[in-house]
């Protein structure tokens, strides 16, 4: 019976840990891709961070703090910054980056700087994760335009 119980346990959270991680993209290939779309929910991760931050400190600076609140705002702000990292590496490093134009110094260079900053996004998202350091969002913010403009060729969204 508990062995039972446990692979009914272990199979939702796989389902669970499965679902969640499929959410940035397909790797079938579908075809079917939104890049902009895409940039603009990296945006929108990114704001969800930064109000998430805001509201940790506004709440931890409290007379009396809240800490059920505290816990609800760093687990959406753990799970935004995860998400931003999914499109990261699910969708544009895993699909959307092409290396294999090795004869082609432009693309080269493009794939090279578009990698660095898809990577130091990354990097800025899990410390963004460790702290309330609104340095953070903003060197994200930095960062999406920068990729935005190598990828695209302009913004795309407000940021």
């Amino acid at each position: 019976m508990k062995t039972q119980r446990f692979a009914t346990l272990l199979a939702g959270l796989t389902a669970l840990f499965i679902a969640g991680t499929a959410g940035a993209h397909c790797q079938i290939p579908c075809g079917i891709y939104d890049d902009e779309a895409r940039a603009v929910a990296m945006s929108e991760h990114i704001t969800t961070v930064e109000k998430s931050m805001a509201r940790i400190r506004e709440l931890s600076t409290a007379e009396e703090p809240d800490l059920n609140q505290i816990t609800r705002w760093v687990a959406n702000k753990e799970h935004h910054a995860d998400e931003l990292i999914g499109i990261v590496t699910y969708y544009f490093m895993n699909q959307r980056l092409k290396p294999e134009h090795k004869g082609d110094e432009t693309h080269q260079d493009a794939y090279v700087e578009q990698l660095t900053l898809l990577h130091e996004m990354m990097v800025v998202a899990m410390k963004a994760k460790q702290t309330t350091d609104a340095a953070h969002t903003a060197r994200l913010r930095e960062l999406l335009v920068a990729f935005e403009e190598s990828y695209f060729g302009h913004a795309v969204g407000q940021h």
